[in-house]
């Protein structure tokens, strides 16, 4: 018989042989009963072990563990040789412990995780932002080059190929915006404000804010998912050992393309709203198009049109750098990837949000 139990004190397993599945679970049986025995020490003899396999020491582990739980103290000894050799491979698994669940975190704990986490992601995203105003706006007068034929694919890829949709929900939008305010103004005979209102409403705030939530989850999100991608697949990390500077290569020309598109866009966002006004008051309030078109002058204003055209800036820089931003800091696989994207365009929102409250407070 390959495991044999004295009844001793203390009690002894004697194996003998190869130590084998078979001997294991035979092991395992004898462990169990002097367990139930009530038994609080034990003995395991391995002088007479020649070999082992790994389903014989996985069930030697499981054994001493099983024991542990018991109350069973067990001492093993006696191992030699090629076992000896095979069981130290082995030797952590062997190991008897206590494993002691972690603690949960409590509520002021959470609290800080949570706040210094923050401060971490927001130092990583000024650090980023400062860098790439640097690599776009002042590198370039450094006489340190930039990838003009990537800034013109980015364009294509950002402004050309956005018209259609940001004049389509810009148009809806100024329907929506016309004929609820000429439903208020209609009951005092104000409909002609309409086109003040529209045009006033389109060149200083929801042109540039529509077009933005628009470019960030059309344009953000394809940032960060090309990123993401190609931080998972370490494209990143080859091209920093390589020798490239990452915001130089990645970052500036989206920026600059972006810039120079969101404006653009914006005017195009502008003229849309408008023009569903312009729609809305001559065929359904029954205006005539010169009253209408002379309304809509005198509600347009410079410093409203470059309001909204800075404002776009703003946010088209925003735009990328926080797209930028969750891709190059994201972990896992294909669902890291998806997070990121989601995370950005919540980002870009909520961001897009905060500068346009800004420039409220600060142009009154």
């Amino acid at each position: 018989m390959a495991v044999d139990l004295e009844r001793r004190e203390p009690w002894m397993i004697r194996v003998t042989g190869q130590l084998s599945e078979q001997t294991g679970r035979e092991l395992l049986s004898l462990v169990n009963m002097v367990a139930q025995a009530g038994r609080k020490e034990l003995e395991i003899e391995m002088s007479g072990v020649d070999s082992a396999d790994s389903a014989g020491v996985a069930f030697l582990a499981r054994a001493r563990d099983e024991a542990g739980r018991a109350g069973v103290a067990v001492n093993i000894h006696g191992t030699r040789g090629a076992a000896l050799e095979f069981i130290a491979l082995f030797e952590k698994s062997l190991q008897q412990s206590h494993v002691v669940p972690p603690r949960k975190a409590g509520f002021f704990e959470s609290v800080g995780e949570w706040f210094f986490s923050a401060v971490l992601e927001a130092k990583s995203l000024f650090n980023l932002l400062v860098d790439s105003i640097y690599w776009t706006f002042i590198a370039p007068f450094e006489r340190r080059g930039v990838r003009w034929a990537t800034v013109w694919d980015e364009m294509h890829q950002m402004g050309v190929r956005a018209i259609l949709i940001v004049y389509v929900i810009n148009l809806l939008l100024g329907f929506t915006m016309a004929l609820l305010a000429s439903n208020q103004l209609g009951q005092f005979g104000a409909s002609i404000f309409v086109a003040d209102l529209v045009a006033i409403g389109f060149t200083r705030e929801l042109g540039a804010l529509m077009t933005a939530i628009i470019i960030s989850a059309r344009s953000g999100s394809a940032i960060t998912a090309e990123l993401a991608t190609m931080t998972v697949q370490e494209e990143v990390d080859a091209l920093k050992s390589m020798g490239f500077n990452t915001t130089q290569f990645l970052i500036t020309p989206k920026i600059i393309a972006m810039v120079i598109c969101m404006p653009a866009l914006t005017i195009i966002a502008m003229f849309a709203g408008i023009e569903a006004g312009f729609l809305l008051g001559v065929f359904n309030l029954g205006i005539s198009p010169a009253a209408w078109i002379n309304r809509t002058i005198i509600g347009l204003s410079a410093s409203n049109i470059l309001l909204g055209l800075g404002k776009s800036v703003c946010y088209a820089v925003v735009i990328v750098v926080v797209g930028c931003h969750n891709g190059l800091r994201v972990r896992g696989g294909a669902r890291g990837v998806g997070l990121a994207t989601t995370r950005s365009v919540v980002m870009d929102v909520f961001f897009i949000i905060v500068v346009a409250a800004t420039f409220s407070i600060i142009t009154g």
